[in-house]
């Protein structure tokens, strides 16, 4: 079977890899490129936990074939830190012991990043509904949903 060779920019960083037409983006940020950040879950897109975004639009990475992303600009949980610290995202994650397990964190991350890029000062409605899409068995939500508050500077 031939591979299909992919440019393609993840993390602000250029990115090239082949991979096989039927293969997810998930499959291969995960077993080829080393970005374990991005979780499995579901792997049917129900789940949150490999969420990315790509140009900007929060997708599930597992129905997401890597030969789609030719092109185009991918973000993982692995490029919100930077050199100087956490993301303040994860910083106010970590302040309000939103995380668990952490199997959902990275894809709660991802798209709470993706919402305060869109709508920078969220109410509390607005950060569940957008959060809606990423399922937590440990912790409750709450703790999730006052941390992306605090993060927008939103919090009461």
């Amino acid at each position: 079977m031939s591979k299909i060779h992919v440019q393609c920019t993840i993390n602000g960083e250029p990115t090239e890899f082949l991979c096989e037409a039927r293969q997810s983006l998930l499959e291969v940020l995960r077993e080829e490129l080393g970005f374990t950040g991005t979780k499995e879950g579901c792997n049917d897109g129900n789940c949150g936990a490999c969420s990315v975004t790509l140009d900007g639009v929060l997708v599930d990475s597992c129905l997401v074939l890597a030969a789609e992303v030719e092109g185009k600009t991918v973000g993982t949980v692995e490029g919100l830190a930077s050199a100087e610290g956490l993301h303040p995202l994860q910083q106010k994650f970590l302040e309000h012991a939103s995380l668990q397990c952490g199997i959902c964190t990275p894809g709660f991350l991802v798209a709470s990043k993706a919402l305060l890029d869109e709508n920078p000062n969220p109410s509390e409605h607005e950060v569940r509904h957008w959060l809606a899409g990423n399922l937590c068995r440990c912790t409750g939500y709450d703790k999730i949903v006052r941390a992306v508050l605090d993060a927008s500077g939103t919090a009461e």
